[in-house]
């Protein structure tokens, strides 16, 4: 049984804002200690349910920190994503409109993965309806889905539904109902900020579930009941003619002289909140349209929060947010991660221009939105946050009559009224703003869509004069309201639209099929070039690269066969370092975790990255049981990341949980690489949020923040090319085979099959994880809280080499054991330097070697176990009869 919630009394601080409906007509709430803080009580004018529960954290009625409005929405998408795991890729999430349409949104954002649609009351022309349904309680009924793309909703994954409350079920029934008629699928989600429904409509709804053979799943920040007494619609309505009598017919916000109640509680300074005798003094009993002689309070300050009459009708400075051209204001047609990202990109700077045009002694702005234009409002409410020092609130205008109260015990405490300004398709009305008049904002930022942006709007009884009128400045900023194109019309007849949209790039290769690794191991974003002959001798290679005749990632190397000695060193190797591998794996995944994110998306820089990848992806299974997704992506020196792949990535998870993995850092080229070709996309495609910092294995040369050893040892992987990497060759980018809207491309080398310990490396570190679980952790917990700023020493180590050897190209010093290896094996090699007193780990090198009559020169005080020098100055002229390279 649900026990009632416990409120604030009349004469205690902290006032309930439902405690004057529950003490006039018995409606309790019943439920979670949390609800109070939730949920305020108002009564409205509609004769299907006479009270309202009205949100606090909603961004509607109550204006509320952008930021808690914001982080409600993301935390429920966050448990949504952790509900469904793997299928989160294929959800999609429906709001319903108007109430929770910024708040749907908000919990897509939280996903991070799926599109999102919202209902809409708006028809728009040329576009098909793909759906419908009715919202039995609501005093506007009528929901449209027109999402762009006619497929949206015809998937099979799971459909997340978002609505501000969950009160009696009818709604998601009557939107399931319809849908799963069109596009039936196995699996619902209904996503609330409080679930509210009684014990009966609790079991229709599961009864409705097993009747259409489908899941359905409830998300809810916190839950109750209403307990109504009997006869209280009849009795709400009779308070509300009351109340609404005593004030009937003045419909101006024009307001008398006098400061007037703030509300929710101003920041710490200002205004306390008035007493409900000094509301009764100052105004009979009744709706407060006409705010002015509101509740006064010692110590506010009328300069600030009294009424402002306008200098003309509508008066509002204009401010040009220089909205990103074709992104859609919202969700009513749709917006994918891609969307998300670009605005992302675009929102500090449009925060910035608001902030540029508020006065300077701004100390309280409210950004209202309008009616189903909820989340472009609250995102560039929650960026204006961050960058002025004053308090912003957010809150949305609504088609929604509710009786306005001036008491601290009740949730709607002002109401400005004016015209609907949208030339609306069921004709004119009443629109409302609640809580703003009195709310003591020294500034109002409205953010309408260009269709809302009509001379009703500008009106002398309008919105901006209503606002005008109850703060000292009103800047408007006006969104360009998105319009699909024709469904009939050509690919290009969008100018904003890509070439080729990320949807249509190809989903990534597995194995068997590419690559020697189990399918859920890796998703190469590559394409299979296994057919064109690549392969170049490694001195005609060399001296291509070296004249500037061709790119290293234009061909290959020839696959280079390892001896039956050098492969009982690789074992050695391997059986000596498993437990040293295993424990820097362990440490570098739980840093990750703890740093990037709860449920990284591991991003491997093929083909060294991949293992590694691999190997934090089955670190996090084993002892955090996350399935996490992971990808190969190629990365060119001087060439750049795979922008396709970014874009990939970007269309199917939320870029800030992409986590870039390494093998190793030499001298750190890659990860400046990556950095700035991340730059480089963010300005070109508008997609932000994915970071550039790599995570590694070792990072001897201390080029990143997140690796897990600093150390310069062997990494049995990087003794031999495919055969430890799944069979995959290094990447390829050449003009002829990779067009502009394709992946990288790499080969698959089955015919090696014979020879491949790709999965034999994996399993062999992996049998490690239980001995080292504790030590990693540890290590962890201890390197999260040290300083870990990179100092580049391996940079300015490979400076001095270069010169003091007289080479003078960075590029063909190549520091560490990994990259010396790869010297060796790939690349005509001048000599190795190693570290004097250098042991083991170099066995391996050493033989290399003396294999191709390489000299190691030892060095005192070399800062890696080794050095990797490629020949300066190669022809093939260069090498003797014997094809060795030749000696300085």
């Amino acid at each position: 049984m649900r026990r009632p919630v416990r409120h604030g009394t009349r004469t205690g601080e902290d006032i309930w804002s439902g405690s004057w409906v529950t003490e006039r007509l018995g409606v309790e709430l019943a439920g979670d200690e949390s609800l109070p803080g939730l949920l305020g009580l108002a009564l409205r004018r509609n004769p299907k349910r006479a009270h309202l529960l009205v949100s606090n954290v909603l961004g509607k009625h109550v204006p509320q920190s952008p930021s808690v409005v914001y982080g409600h929405g993301v935390a429920l998408g966050r448990r949504v994503r952790e509900l469904l795991g793997d299928s989160a890729e294929d959800a999609v999430v429906l709001g319903y409109a108007e109430t929770a349409t910024g708040l749907g949104h908000s919990v897509a954002d939280g996903l991070g993965v799926a599109p999102y649609l919202h209902s809409t009351r708006r028809p728009v022309t040329g576009t098909a309806t793909a759906g419908g349904f009715e919202e039995s309680h609501s005093h506007a009924t009528s929901h449209l889905l027109l999402p762009e793309d006619p497929s949206l909703l015809a998937g099979d994954g799971p459909l997340v539904l978002v609505d501000d409350e969950f009160s009696t079920g009818n709604t998601v029934l009557n939107t399931v109902r319809d849908l799963h008629a069109r596009y039936p699928r196995g699996r619902y989600v209904v996503v609330a900020l409080v679930d509210m429904r009684s014990p009966a409509d609790t079991g229709r709804l599961d009864e409705f579930a097993r009747g259409i053979g489908a899941r359905i799943d409830l998300v809810t920040t916190a839950s109750g009941t209403v307990r109504l007494p009997d006869g209280v619609l009849e009795k709400g309505q009779e308070l509300v003619a009351r109340y609404e009598g005593a004030t009937r017919g003045d419909r101006s916000s024009a307001a008398a002289s006098g400061p007037v109640a703030r509300f929710p509680a101003p920041p710490e300074g200002d205004a306390r909140t008035p007493s409900p005798e000094a509301g009764a003094r100052a105004h009979p009993p009744g709706t407060r349209d006409v705010v002015g002689s509101a509740a006064t309070a010692a110590g506010t300050q009328p300069a600030a929060s009294g009424p402002h009459p306008a200098d003309g009708p509508g008066r509002a400075t204009r401010v040009d947010l220089r909205w990103p051209d074709g992104l859609p204001d919202g969700g009513r047609h749709g917006f994918t991660p891609a969307h998300r990202a670009r605005l992302e990109h675009a929102l500090p700077g449009m925060a910035a221009r608001l902030a540029e045009a508020l006065p300077e002694d701004t100390r309280r702005v409210l950004v209202l939105g309008f009616e189903e234009l909820m989340y472009t409002p609250l995102r560039l409410a929650g960026e204006l946050e961050r960058t002025v020092r004053a308090d912003v609130r957010f809150s949305t205008t609504t088609r929604s009559p509710v009786l306005a109260v001036d008491d601290p015990g009740y949730a709607i405490r002002t109401r400005l009224v004016f015209p609907a300004h949208d030339d609306p398709a069921d004709g004119p009305g009443e629109r409302y703003a609640y809580n703003v008049a009195g709310g003591g904002f020294d500034a109002v930022v409205a953010v309408v869509d260009s269709a809302a942006d009509t001379p009703a709007l500008h009106a002398p009884d309008g919105l901006l004069a209503r606002l005008a009128a109850h703060t000292p400045q009103v800047l408007l900023a006006v969104v360009p309201s998105y319009v699909p194109a024709p469904q009939d019309a050509p690919k290009d007849a969008r100018p904003d639209a890509p070439e080729r949209p990320a949807t249509m790039l190809p989903e990534p290769l597995r194995g068997p099929a590419f690559s020697s690794y189990a399918p859920e191991e890796v998703g190469w974003l590559l394409q299979d070039l296994s057919d064109v002959t690549l392969e170049a001798p490694t001195e005609e290679r060399e001296e291509a690269i070296q004249s500037g005749g061709a790119h290293y990632a234009e061909s290959l190397p020839v696959e280079y066969q390892p001896s039956e000695q050098y492969q009982e060193l690789f074992h050695a190797a391997l059986n000596e370092s498993a437990a040293r591998l295993a424990h820097a794996v362990g440490v570098v995944t739980e840093t990750v975790l703890a740093e990037r994110s709860p449920r990284p998306v591991l991003v491997s820089l093929a083909r060294a990255g991949t293992p590694v990848g691999i190997l934090m992806r089955r670190w996090a299974r084993y002892h955090h049981r996350l399935d996490l997704p992971h990808y190969a992506v190629s990365i060119v020196r001087g060439r750049g990341i795979d922008a396709n792949a970014l874009r990939w990535l970007a269309a199917h998870h939320d870029p800030r949980d992409v986590v870039f993995v390494d093998g190793w850092t030499g001298k750190g080229a890659i990860t400046r690489e990556l950095a700035q070709a991340i730059e480089e996309f963010e300005k070109t495609e508008g997609i932000t949020g994915f970071d550039p910092e790599i995570a590694v294995l070792a990072d001897p040369g201390s080029c990143v923040r997140t690796y897990g050893t600093r150390e310069d040892y062997l990494i049995p992987s990087a003794c031999l090319n495919s055969t430890v990497s799944g069979l995959i060759s290094r990447t390829v980018l050449r003009a002829d085979l990779v067009g502009p809207h394709d992946f990288h491309g790499a080969k698959f080398y089955r015919e090696l099959a014979g020879a491949d310990l790709s999965v034999a490396f994996l399993d062999a570190v992996s049998a490690r994880f239980p001995e080292v679980t504790d030590a990693a952790r540890a290590q962890a917990k201890e390197l999260l809280s040290t300083d870990r700023t990179p100092t580049w020493e391996g940079w300015a180590a490979v400076e001095r080499i270069s010169e003091e050897y007289g080479i003078h190209d960075m590029n063909l010093v190549k520091p560490g054991v990994g990259e010396t290896t790869r010297v060796l094996l790939r690349r005509v090699p001048w000599k190795v330097l190693a570290r004097t007193g250098a042991g083991s780990d170099l066995a391996h090198v050493r033989l290399l070697a003396q294999q191709r009559g390489v000299p190691v020169e030892e060095v005192d005080g070399l800062p890696y176990t080794c050095v990797g020098l490629i020949h300066p100055r190669y022809t093939r002229g260069a090498t003797g009869a014997d094809g060795k390279a030749v000696t300085r």
